[in-house]
């Protein structure tokens, strides 16, 4: 099969041909229609996650069809239109029989543990568990973006932020998970503020439902901006980049009894942050983490989405097959780009001028 393999971290990819994986027991092969570009992609490549050895091919947002399940799998047959989210669990141990898949003890996750969805297939583990049907009304393309940054912004809103009508909430950070978080936030009747340094970012977000946008390169403070844009600090505030400057500004633009999301992932020079715990503590703030969402937990989202209450259709920027994905992930050192970046294995290769 094709794939995006580097052999090392930090040098360039190639596009070639790679042996097809093996199908396990317990699991599926799932012939890849279309898989997202994220950051998370980028910084794998980087070297920042020991999950992975070289070489190696990324990739952990996927949509496709069931090309082949294990012997043990009873749900799922070849032809099932499909994704999964980019935790896949085991369904087995403590943390997965209490229903918290996506903070599984024994989690793997294609594109980190094992060979990922840069390619025309990737196997999925206990596909009983981690696959979920994609319904016929929402396309590969749109399914592919749900594994990661939908879902992780969905729960991080609903279900972390324990979102209601009438709050403000503050996003900090407009790529594709922060784009994600405002739509969510917005359908589910709260105020948002979106912060970005991108021009072209703050523009989708407006349409997409914040009611304020911030330019967090033209002011002098991004907390003082939300709590003055809030009248007293937002409920709610997500920071979906993951940087110090994203997390600082969105702890200190609570309001009262606020509560933060991390979302994004902190990672190298990022990783450790200092906390003020005095505004903590005397305010109530509550900080929460948010790690993508379990499959079993798929279908209110899927309901919205097919009844047209989110459109993450509408986050879609540009669709690319695996040689110029290359390209659009080495661009990631110098920024992320508007909307999500979808790649599909299938698409031919270019022509040579």
């Amino acid at each position: 099969m094709r794939a995006m393999v580097y052999e090392r971290f930090r040098e360039r990819p190639a596009v070639r041909d790679v042996p097809e994986p093996d199908c396990p027991a317990g699991g599926a092969i799932i012939r890849v229609e279309a898989t997202g570009l994220c950051r998370s992609d980028w910084h794998g490549w980087m070297g920042h996650d020991d999950d992975i050895t070289v070489p190696h091919v990324p990739g952990h947002e996927l949509a496709g069809t069931v090309a082949e399940v294990g012997q043990e799998v009873t749900g799922w047959r070849s032809g099932d239109r499909v994704t999964t989210p980019f935790v896949c669990a085991c369904g087995t141990c403590p943390r997965c029989l209490a229903g918290d898949h996506q903070v599984c003890d024994r989690q793997t996750q294609p594109g980190f543990t094992h060979w990922g969805s840069f390619a025309e297939l990737v196997a999925v583990e206990h596909a009983d568990v981690n696959l979920v049907r994609v319904p016929g009304e929402i396309d590969f393309a749109t399914a592919a973006g749900l594994g990661c940054r939908f879902a992780t912004a969905y729960r991080a809103v609903v279900a972390q932020g324990r979102v209601r009508d009438g709050d403000w909430v503050a996003v900090h950070g407009c790529g594709g998970l922060g784009l994600s978080a405002v739509m969510i936030a917005a359908a589910h009747g709260a105020r948002v503020v979106a912060v970005d340094v991108s021009a072209a970012a703050l523009e989708l977000a407006g349409r997409l439902g914040a009611a304020v946008v911030v330019d967090g390169s033209a002011v002098p403070d991004v907390a003082v901006a939300v709590r003055e844009a809030t009248g007293g600090g937002a409920h709610i505030s997500v920071d979906a980049l993951g940087s110090t400057a994203t997390f600082q500004g969105s702890l200190r633009g609570l309001r009262k009894r606020g509560r933060h999301v991390q979302a994004g992932l902190l990672l190298a020079d990022h990783a450790t942050q200092a906390v003020a715990m005095g505004p903590v503590v005397a305010n109530e703030l509550e900080i929460l983490g948010s790690h993508g969402m379990a499959a079993h937990d798929y279908p209110p989202m899927l309901e919205q989405i097919a009844a047209g209450t989110l459109r993450p259709d509408l986050l879609i920027g540009r669709t690319l097959g695996l040689e110029d994905g290359v390209d659009a992930l080495l661009a990631m050192s110098h920024g992320s780009p508007t909307g999500v970046t979808i790649l599909r294995p299938s698409l031919p290769l270019p022509v040579a001028k």
